[in-house]
């Protein structure tokens, strides 16, 4: 199966970031780097990018930083993956918006391998379409209440 480039993992992990500071101003690149242990440079290369595509906006002067242009819960996982990636799909032939004819394909209509593939993509597509930043943010504030929960009901006899 396809994995996640390391620059989406890296943006995805700036944009959690951006959407747990939302409201409260522009970010600047240091603070996000040092929070999310992104190389500095290649997170600039990344904000960049977002901005160009829309996704992000920047302030400069005093005050300064990058911020998201629209609320967290209007930007899903699925829609940044495929900004960064491309589709989702793991195999051309079973893309919705790269389609690509498998070149030992004799008949892609009946090819099994697609089938399932297609299954498969439809499947990540419905999870990483139906996740926004706002989700994945809340996901993890749940999971380190439970963690911190966990931790406190430790003890010895």
């Amino acid at each position: 199966m396809r994995t996640l480039s390391k620059k989406t993992q890296y943006c995805l992990r700036a944009l959690y970031a951006l959407a747990r500071h939302y409201g409260h101003g522009p970010v600047l690149i240091q603070k996000l780097s040092e929070e999310e242990a992104i190389p500095k440079k290649f997170l600039e290369l990344i904000l960049l990018d977002l901005k160009g595509r829309g996704v992000v906006a920047s302030k400069k002067g005093k005050g300064g930083g990058y911020f998201l242009v629209r609320p967290p819960d209007r930007i899903t996982v699925g829609s940044v993956i495929r900004l960064i990636d491309g589709p989702l799909a793991p195999l051309p032939c079973a893309s919705e918006t790269a389609f690509r004819k498998c070149d030992e394909c004799h008949d892609e209509k009946i090819c099994g391998t697609r089938i399932v593939m297609k299954e498969v993509r439809d499947a990540i597509a419905h999870i990483l379409d139906h996740t926004t930043l706002a989700d994945v943010c809340q996901k993890v504030d749940t999971a380190k209440d439970r963690s911190e929960l966990a931790d406190a009901l430790i003890y010895e006899i």
